[in-house]
Formats: C-alpha cells, sequence, structure tokens
C-alpha cells in the first residue's frame, strides 16, 4: 500500500445557481472553470486540471437530488494566502465563519461560506 498517494479522486460541490457559484469561485480563486459534460438531469462546471493529476478534481453541480449546506463535508482549496482569499470572500459578500487561523506546521486555514451557502475551507503555508 502506498501512504503516500492520495487516494481522492472527484468531489462535487452542490449550488442552487450555477451561473452565480461559477462567478464566485472564478473571481475568488483566480481559475477559469469550464463545462463538465452534463445530461438534461443535471449542470456542472469543472476546475482547472485533468485527471489523473495532482490534487484531487471536482466540479460545481447543480442536481435535484443534492443540495447545498454548510454542514457535512468540508473541501479545502489551497491558497498563497487564506486570509487575503478569506477577505476576498467577505468583498464578495461571503460570510466568513472563521478568519484564518494557524494550525500549526501544516500552515493556516480559514473557513467561508460561498455564493450557495456551502462552508467551504482555504488552507495556505502562509
Amino acid at each position: 500500500m502506498d501512504h503516500f498517494k492520495n487516494p481522492v479522486t472527484w468531489f462535487e460541490i452542490c449550488v442552487d445557481d450555477l451561473a452565480r457559484a461559477k462567478q464566485f469561485y472564478e473571481t475568488l480563486l483566480g481559475v477559469q472553470l469550464l463545462p463538465q459534460e452534463s445530461s438534461a438531469e443535471f449542470e456542472a462546471c469543472r476546475f482547472p486540471g485533468g485527471m489523473p493529476g495532482l490534487g484531487a478534481m471536482g466540479c460545481l453541480m447543480k442536481h435535484p437530488m443534492r443540495k447545498p449546506s454548510s454542514e457535512g463535508t468540508l473541501i479545502y482549496f489551497h491558497v498563497d494566502d487564506c486570509g487575503l482569499i478569506a477577505n476576498r470572500a467577505a468583498a464578495l459578500g461571503a460570510s466568513v465563519h472563521r478568519s484564518k487561523w494557524s494550525i500549526g506546521a501544516d500552515g493556516f486555514i480559514a473557513i467561508i461560506g460561498d455564493s450557495e451557502g456551502n462552508a467551504i475551507g482555504l488552507h495556505s503555508f502562509q
């Protein structure tokens, strides 16, 4: 067993308004989300990258069986400075649930709300 291999390959962040969420995440993280092949049942936009690759792949997902939530699984995005990105989130109208704080040798984290009501983690080493 490879103890250094990350088993996470895919995540979905549930949204109610895909266009609003896409704009929020693109502005917050400075990335371009790409259209994801979908069906009449759901709509999705992918974060950049490919499988297999570094980090987990994922998307924003609008699906009638899934709803945004501030409870449950918490996804962390690595950023250069989670304090600066938390401030950017606040400027975009998002709530900051917990401002930047130290987690010791593993860096810093902050927890924000996104445009859809999900709680999202931010991680940085500075």
